[in-house]
C-alpha cells in the first residue's frame, strides 16, 4: 500500500462517526445552519380565498396557510351548518383546533364532541369524519398536519371511503 493510501485509511478510521442506537436519541453530530425562508408571515389568510380544488374535493371550505414549512401544514377549515365530511383517512397526523361552532369527529369507532376552544387529535391512517351539529351556524377550525414531511418522503396518502385512488 502506498504512503498516500495508508494515510487515507488512517484518516478515515479517525473520522468515523459513532453509530447511534435508541438510547442515544439526545446525541447528534448534525451542525444545523439557518436558511432564510422566502417569507415568515401570511397575512389575512382567509382574505386570500378558499383553495377551490381542495374545497370542492372535500365538500367544505378550506384556506391554506401559505408558509414555506417543509414539515408541517396549517389550514383553516370550515363546516357549513349541518355539514358532514366524507369518511376518510390519511397517512399523516392531524391536530384540529376548533375556533367556532360545535360538532363531532368520529375517529374509527369513537365519536368525540367538540366546541370552540377544543383540540382534537386524528392519528395516522385512522378512518375519521367531522360534522357540524348546528343547523344555522358554521363551524371553523385550524388543522395542523405533518403532510408536507410525508409528501417530501414520498409516503403521503389520502383515501376516501368508496373512492378508488
Amino acid at each position: 500500500m502506498s504512503k498516500l493510501a495508508a494515510a487515507a485509511v488512517k484518516k478515515s478510521t479517525h473520522t468515523e462517526q459513532k453509530q447511534f442506537s435508541s438510547k442515544d436519541f439526545h446525541q447528534t453530530f448534525a451542525r444545523p445552519t439557518y436558511v432564510k425562508p422566502s417569507h415568515v408571515i401570511h397575512k389575512n389568510v382567509e382574505n386570500a380565498g378558499v383553495h377551490n380544488q381542495f374545497s370542492e374535493e372535500r365538500k367544505h371550505p378550506v384556506f391554506f396557510v401559505d408558509l414555506p414549512s417543509k414539515n408541517v401544514s396549517m389550514t383553516i377549515g370550515g363546516l357549513l351548518p349541518g355539514q358532514k365530511t366524507h369518511l376518510h383517512r390519511h397517512t399523516y397526523e392531524t391536530v384540529l383546533y376548533v375556533l367556532e361552532g360545535k360538532g363531532w369527529t368520529k375517529v374509527e369507532d369513537e365519536i368525540v364532541e367538540w366546541e370552540a376552544g377544543d383540540a382534537v387529535y386524528i392519528p395516522s391512517w385512522a378512518w375519521h369524519q367531522h360534522q357540524n351539529l348546528s343547523d344555522s351556524e358554521p363551524a371553523k377550525y385550524i388543522a395542523c398536519e405533518n403532510a408536507p414531511q410525508l409528501q417530501n418522503l414520498g409516503v403521503a396518502l389520502r383515501e376516501e371511503e368508496g373512492r378508488d385512488f
